[in-house]
């Protein structure tokens, strides 16, 4: 019953935060301020009334449009909150059925809860990354590097008030691995972009991936930052080669070993399955290798 109500009560609150990132998502290419004016028509401008807000419910009764102009509204919108509706249900749901264990120590409920709370920000981070990159080939640092800087502190202040380290000089060496870890990621991607360039003599990676790759890694540590980029790049290679079966997806197009491929939608989303089960995924690959 708590656990039910638990998830539940994550997933609303996904779906408010994801109306909240469309609003985000509409605004920020256009560099206009998320909080006024209050949310309306893009096409019309007509203020929008509190039904036509209601994640996902407006939009599939509204069917999609703009109920004065009949603009379309765009699948991006319930999709979007969807994404984090769902996302933050899968971590209401492990939360709640981690706490109502009656002999839980208190220091890991709060450990807990505070990873909970990350968690949801981290995947908040990732969907409206993802949403950006794909829309718009856009990575920008002032959501990637802030995000990095967060993912850190955040796993700073958790090894500093939760885990039980003999001294803070062994504290130091772990939040050394961390960056060390922030540090290559980025690099294998600088090492990607640099050896793509030298044989195709043109760019085929932007550096907002190299920042993005730091920033999976501050949250996840370089395993699971690894385990994003393989689930990303196989993600991506799968989309490609669908739009290489779809002539008209390329139709028009000067050649199709030009298309550009938002690389950093699927590393969001190689992202968050390494948030949600990376530790599993890894710990079975390490026992099928035979080193776990």
């Amino acid at each position: 019953m708590i656990q039910g109500i638990g998830t539940a009560l994550a997933a609303l609150l996904g779906l408010a935060f994801g109306s909240f990132l469309n609003v985000c998502l509409s605004r920020w290419p256009e560099d206009e301020s998320i909080l006024t004016p209050r949310s309306h028509c893009r096409a019309c401008k007509r203020r929008l009334a509190w039904w036509e807000n209601l994640p996902v419910a407006s939009w599939l009764a509204l069917r999609g449009r703009c109920r004065t102009c009949g603009a379309w509204i765009g699948w991006r919108y319930p999709a979007v909150e969807l994404a984090v509706g769902v996302l933050w249900a899968l971590v209401g749901w492990r939360l709640t059925s981690e706490l109502v264990n009656p002999a839980l120590p208190t220091e890991t409920f709060y450990f807990d809860l505070v990873t909970a709370l990350a968690t949801f920000l981290f995947l908040w981070l990732l969907v409206a990354l993802a949403a950006l990159d794909a829309e718009h080939l856009w990575l920008p640092n002032w959501l990637t590097l802030p995000g990095a800087a967060a993912g850190f502190l955040i796993f700073a202040a958790q090894i500093v008030l939760f885990a039980k380290v003999d001294a803070w000089s062994s504290a130091f060496s772990i939040l050394l691995g961390r960056l060390m870890g922030i540090v290559a990621a980025a690099g294998l991607i600088l090492v990607i972009r640099w050896t793509y360039k030298l044989v195709r003599k043109h760019e085929g990676m932007g550096l907002g991936d190299a920042k993005l790759m730091a920033m999976l890694a501050a949250w996840l540590g370089l395993p699971g930052a690894l385990l994003s980029f393989v689930l990303g790049v196989v993600l991506s290679a799968v989309f490609a080669l669908v739009l290489l079966a779809l002539p008209r997806a390329r139709r028009g197009s000067a050649s199709w070993a030009m298309t550009k491929l938002p690389l950093g939608g699927f590393l969001c989303a190689g992202g968050a399955v390494s948030a949600l089960w990376g530790h599993q995924i890894i710990l079975a690959y390490l026992r099928w290798q035979g080193f776990a």
